[in-house]
């Protein structure tokens, strides 16, 4: 029987526990009494992770992503995975449209062109003298 039938921990759950143990090969986190996660070093971060101790420290608390279970009742965490829903889960800002339209863009239009023909003149003549 699986340790998220047992337990209550689904896949995908996010978990928060304390850092027990570090190693080379990743950070061992304590989630209850009955329960240890391992946060595999590849697993840390997206980018490049030379030392799991320069992440965490022993007693600091981590929230992380539930992976997998295993039968013995250890769980494989991931911290990148949580970190990279956060990013897909912003907000997109959409243009909201005024009252009166793209209008102002029609009425700036000229204003704008004829102060970068005066500039682009100005830069032309100034390389001349």
């Amino acid at each position: 029987m699986c340790y998220n039938l047992k337990r209550g921990v689904s896949m995908s759950k996010i978990v928060k526990g304390i850092v027990t143990g570090i190693e080379p090969y990743g950070i061992f986190v304590k989630i209850d009494d009955e329960t240890d996660g391992l946060i595999h070093i590849s697993e840390i971060s997206s980018k490049f992770v030379k030392d799991p101790g320069s992440f965490a420290k022993i007693g600091d608390e981590i929230e992380a992503e539930v992976l997998e279970t295993t039968e013995d009742g250890n769980i494989k965490l991931s911290i990148k995975s949580l970190q990279e829903k956060k990013k897909r889960t912003r907000k997109r800002r959409y243009i909201k449209e005024t009252s009166i339209g793209f209008r102002t863009l029609e009425y700036k239009l000229p204003f704008w062109i004829e102060k970068n023909l005066k500039k682009h003149k100005n830069d032309i003549n100034s390389i001349d003298k």
